[in-house]
């Protein structure tokens, strides 16, 4: 039987899924919004990135893992969207909210200060270890995704798609998605050759982007 590009991630095993435990069991606190390339922090641990349409579950996803419910509403508040949310986790590792891409609504102006800062932030940030674009399980990959998508082959960062909302589909509806963003991906050579299929609701899939996290060196 071929093996299908793009598999979904299995489960961690013990050690893993321990080591991912004890890191998101660490303190986890809101930094800084930064809104230019001067006001990010210092690079100095390992930072993993999250991007994603609006209301594809980004800060949903974000409290999940970190076990805090209001973490990420920071990047809800007015003023925060256009931000780069930087999120201290243990004393190791940046969590990164990007800004949520194509919401109609946004003035022009807003849309190109968005793309500038985020081109020059992938482009620059040299302990940036891994983007994980997250895709709405119920809508697939919409062409708006493949402009961070090719933002980020073009910085050469490596990203790893993380479906959400994934309790929203079974059966052949869920099978169809998989195949059209597997499908998609495979037209970008930055992408990670694994997705992680999560529900925030249900607690799907969090302990393998938590182990995925934890082992990034």
């Amino acid at each position: 039987m071929a093996t299908l590009p793009f598999p979904i991630a299995d489960a961690p095993d013990p050690d893993a899924a321990e080591r991912g435990r004890i890191l998101f069991a660490g303190e986890t606190d809101f930094l800084k919004g930064v809104v230019a390339m001067s006001g990010l922090p210092e690079a100095d641990r390992i930072e993993v990135c999250f991007a994603g349409r609006s209301n594809v579950g980004k800060s949903t996803l974000i409290n999940a893992l970190t076990g805090r419910k209001a973490l990420a509403r920071a990047s809800n508040t007015p003023g925060r969207t256009q931000e780069v949310n930087f999120f201290t986790l243990a004393d190791s590792h940046y969590l990164v909210d990007l800004p949520g891409y194509g919401y109609a609504n946004a003035p022009l102006p807003v849309v190109e200060k968005w793309q500038a800062l985020l081109k020059r932030y992938l482009a620059g940030r040299q302990n940036l270890r891994r983007a994980f674009v997250l895709i709405d399980t119920r809508h697939g990959v919409k062409p708006v995704d493949h402009e961070i998508m090719s933002l980020l082959d073009s910085a050469a960062v490596t990203f790893q798609v993380v479906l959400t909302k994934a309790d929203k589909l079974r059966g052949t509806a869920l099978d169809e998605i998989l195949a059209q963003v597997r499908g998609e991906i495979a037209r970008h050579p930055a992408a990670f050759p694994e997705m992680i299929l999560t529900s925030s609701e249900k607690g799907d899939g969090i302990a393998t982007l938590r182990a995925t996290i934890a082992d990034l060196v």
